[in-house]
């Protein structure tokens, strides 16, 4: 073969290949992924979910593709976001791990199905009609970390048992903070303890909430779940450490990146079975008689290099009851 027909060969070759990905790609299912957060700090979720399609019977590029789309943290991004994946025929829009995309999912379309893992009541933000029967188009996965939010201020009393005051930041934009500020509001009442709201939306309503409590050493904080706050938790751990604020929070990602505690469900299966409800909507299921799934597991985790680092003794019997002790 000569030299030029050989180059034609390998040329025509390799225009050829991406044609063929590009038919063969015509032919699958394709799930919309819509978040509210960057790509960046969901990796290992996304990972989760695609193990769930997995599970199902579905490879990413195989047999299913997957059209991503997300909002960076602008929330105002969502709605168009959302439309766009309508506009492309998509069958399944799955929206693990966010309820703002959730609810602009819902409100672009009522006939593609909907699969979410959020930790707010779907009911009440209106997702579903009901647990058991969700009816219309929507379904997935509940973690319930607002109700967890309320029980972890008793943890966090036994964690230090010397203070009555603890801080709360929680996201006013989130369509669950007010959930979450009143079932913390009732565990203080039982426990005794005073409650100091702090709100913060932005990286620097963040820091300067850390910066605050600084200044009055002593005070914990309690770190309420929201979607903005788990896309940033490399930066929070950080700034809980840099000021010496003893933190807990809901999710076990922030403990594992040094964070002192964490009690809360397992946010990595909640995608992951988000991933499995997508795979039986792609088999044909209907979301309206899909159940939505809540947790039957929550996990505490106790970072011991980070307690010894801000003084905190951990008692036995705290240790006894971690589901796992990071040294």
């Amino acid at each position: 073969m000569k030299r030029r027909e050989f180059i034609k060969l390998i040329a025509g070759a390799a225009f050829a290949e991406p044609v063929m990905a590009r038919a063969q790609r015509a032919t699958m299912p394709v799930v919309g992924f819509l978040h509210s957060a960057p790509p960046e700090p969901t990796v290992n979720f996304v990972k989760a979910f695609r193990r769930g399609l997995f599970d199902g019977g579905f490879v990413e590029n195989q047999n299913v593709a997957i059209e991503y789309r997300w909002a960076g943290g602008l929330l105002d991004q969502l709605p168009e976001l959302a439309a766009d994946l309508v506009h492309q025929k998509v069958a399944v829009i799955a929206t693990p791990g966010s309820t703002p995309a959730a609810l602009a999912a819902k409100a672009a379309t009522t006939t593609i199905p909907i699969v979410f893992a959020v930790g707010s009541d779907p009911v009440d933000v209106g997702l579903v009609a009901s647990l058991n029967r969700p009816g219309g188009n929507v379904t997935g996965i509940a973690f319930e970390s607002v109700e967890i939010a309320g029980k972890s201020l008793g943890l966090m009393r036994e964690l230090l048992p010397q203070e009555t005051r603890i801080a709360v930041l929680v996201n006013p934009n989130s369509v669950f903070s007010a959930a979450v500020v009143k079932s913390m509001q009732s565990g203080a009442a039982i426990l005794g303890l005073q409650l100091e709201l702090l709100h913060a939306s932005t990286d620097g309503e963040i820091e300067s909430a850390f910066a605050d409590l600084a200044k009055r050493p002593g005070i914990p904080m309690l770190l309420g779940p929201d979607a903005f706050y788990t896309s940033h938790r490399a930066e929070i751990v950080s700034l809980a450490a840099r000021h010496a604020v003893p933190t807990m929070y809901v999710l076990r990602e922030f403990a594992e990146a040094g964070g002192l505690i964490s009690y809360g469900p397992d946010l990595t299966n909640a995608y992951r079975e988000a991933g499995t409800y997508t795979s039986r909507i792609l088999k044909g299921g209907k979301p309206a008689e899909l159940p939505v799934v809540l947790p039957t597991k929550f996990d505490m985790v106790i970072n011991l290099k980070t307690a010894r680092t801000l003084g905190i003794t951990i008692s036995d019997r705290l240790l006894a009851l971690a589901d796992e002790v990071i040294q």
